[in-house]
């Protein structure tokens, strides 16, 4: 009798393990959208909605063998998963790639799909109507949307605000470096090593006055938090011996188990093993899982499997629009060139859209 593996979110993690996996096991996707949601193409999405269409996508075509549950999990245990409609899903291993939650309007609230389009489309007229925007927080998200918003609207006064001295300080120099060069060209003021002492609103956008640290005053008739992702970890607080990381994620073991039971797994945002929370990330996790969960199903134990590591020095994609960017590709740091074709043309959209069988 084959394996039942339940897989709770469906996710960049989610999506592509269930599909890996619905040939060697029983395979179960829980998701509560009904609407994969292209993480990496909501940036741009706010100053073109255009592609929205291909940013989300009806997971109806994902699986031949498995299955896909639209619904919401509400706990998990040894032997299965419970959902918010009173049914359950029985499984002899369980992934959990819950992901993040993020300022809107990067990701959905919960399963609302058509609340994340209104979100976007009321979000677009007020940047269309706003003269002058700040963005608090210069990560991946605060330094993409600067670069969108400059290249799609220059006409607009565009701020970005760190508390940290550098952009990327965790990267190799060259790459901030580059990066802020490239975005004060494009008409951004960078405002670096001062912190938003007064942000109103950690999740939605608005307009009103910013006091930073260093004494400045910031007059913004939009202002867009962009200060990280948090974990979605609901479900994994409530196992036997969860221990939680930053950022609301739940801390792993070397084989990505998050808790004493030893048939659950975490991956992805949700899961703190050593890596960030990108898109890159999921590049590193998904082989390892795929393979080492396909070993399990044929009976081999786990702790005879190569445990996973993470990064050491993580790749990243900043595009600044369509055209310009800079990456971190492990051994260099790639510039204009490399980063438009690798990320800052399509965005991975046509990539995601044929994963799909949509194109």
């Amino acid at each position: 009798m084959a394996k039942r593996i339940a897989i709770v979110g469906g996710g960049a993690i989610g999506a592509e393990l269930a599909k890996s996996l619905e040939a060697s096991a029983t395979v179960t996707l829980i998701e509560q959208c009904s609407h994969y949601v292209h993480a990496p193409a909501m940036i741009r999405a706010v100053v073109e909605p255009s592609i929205l269409d291909q940013a989300l996508i009806p997971y109806d075509t994902l699986l031949t063998q498995g299955t896909f549950v639209q619904a919401r999990a509400v706990s998990i245990d040894a032997g299965g998963v419970q959902l918010n409609d009173g049914s359950r899903i029985d499984a002899d291993y369980i992934v959990v790639a819950t992901g993040s939650e993020n300022a809107t309007p990067f990701k959905p609230k919960g399963a609302d799909i058509a609340g994340l389009r209104a979100d976007n489309a009321r979000i677009h007229e007020m940047l269309k109507a706003a003269s002058t925007v700040a963005i608090v927080g210069a990560g991946a998200v605060g330094t993409e949307l600067a670069g969108e918003i400059a290249h799609f609207t220059p006409e607009k006064k565009i701020k970005l605000i760190s508390s940290d001295a550098t952009l990327f300080p965790q990267m190799p120099k060259r790459l901030g470096r580059s990066l802020e060069k490239k975005l004060v060209a494009a008409g951004v003021e960078v405002i670096l090593g001062a912190r938003a002492m007064n942000l109103e609103n950690m999740t939605e956008p608005y307009a009103g006055v910013l006091e930073l640290t260093n004494g400045q005053s910031v007059q913004a008739d939009l202002i867009f938090p962009a200060i990280g992702s948090r974990g979605s970890s609901e479900l994994l607080r409530a196992l036997p011996d969860v221990k939680m990381g930053t950022a609301n994620r739940a801390i792993t073991d070397q084989w990505m188990r998050p808790s004493s039971l030893p048939n659950i797994f975490a991956a992805g945002d949700v899961a703190e093993m050593g890596d960030a929370m990108t898109v890159v990330a999921t590049t590193r996790q998904l082989p390892w899982l795929i393979k080492t969960l396909k070993t399990v199903l044929v009976g081999q134990k786990i702790e005879d499997q190569k445990p996973y590591t993470p990064w050491k020095k993580a790749p990243i994609l900043i595009p600044l629009g369509p055209f310009k960017g800079n990456s971190f590709l492990s051994l260099f740091t790639a510039g204009d060139f490399l980063t438009r074709q690798i990320k800052g043309k399509d965005l991975f959209l046509k990539k995601r859209n044929n994963f799909f069988d949509r194109n």
